[in-house]
């Protein structure tokens, strides 16, 4: 059976993440979402929130389960024995960065791939900073988002009293 790790920060989920997700679940048999747990990179969610927010949306795909992991990527996809990484490419610029950790990678673990996904192009320019960024100035963030993702990110930007009530 064919298993690939998508891993990432998902802060928030975004319809692009959603989107290279799916591409992965018709590339392999079984597909992990695994999000990111380092509070070192200052994560507007908690782990366990980013993950709330992202299990309903990936419960319509037969072939994905969802987790958090605090280790070493490549270390946690030898001990749940995926084949390979999946990482969405948007842009170029996000390329250089993607392919220096996908050689420290494969370097760590040879028999782990690293493959890249484009998401569609209407989701190209779209990233969770700048999602974080329209929702925190009360735009519209309907179309880059879910909208249990949409619902949690106006309640944490109109107050910490009714962000509760999302989770």
């Amino acid at each position: 059976m064919r298993h690939c790790i998508y891993p990432g920060t998902f802060d928030p989920l975004t319809y692009g993440h959603l989107d290279v997700l799916e591409r992965a679940t018709k590339l392999f048999d079984r597909v992990t979402v695994a999000v990111s747990d380092n509070p070192a990179k200052g994560p507007f969610f908690s782990a366990a929130e980013r993950l709330a927010l992202l299990q309903p949306n990936v419960a319509r795909f037969a072939n994905v389960t969802a987790t958090t992991f605090d280790i070493l990527l490549v270390e946690y996809a030898r001990q749940q024995e995926a084949c390979a990484i999946i990482r969405g490419l948007r842009a170029i610029s996000d390329f250089e960065f993607e392919f220096n950790m996908a050689l420290m990678n494969r370097h760590l673990q040879p028999g782990i791939e690293t493959i890249f996904v484009m998401p569609n192009e209407e989701f190209s320019y779209t990233s969770s900073t700048l999602v974080k960024q329209v929702a925190k100035y009360g735009g519209d963030i309907s179309h880059f988002v879910p909208p249990n993702v949409a619902e949690a990110l106006r309640a944490a930007f109109s107050g910490a009293d009714s962000r509760k009530n999302v989770f």
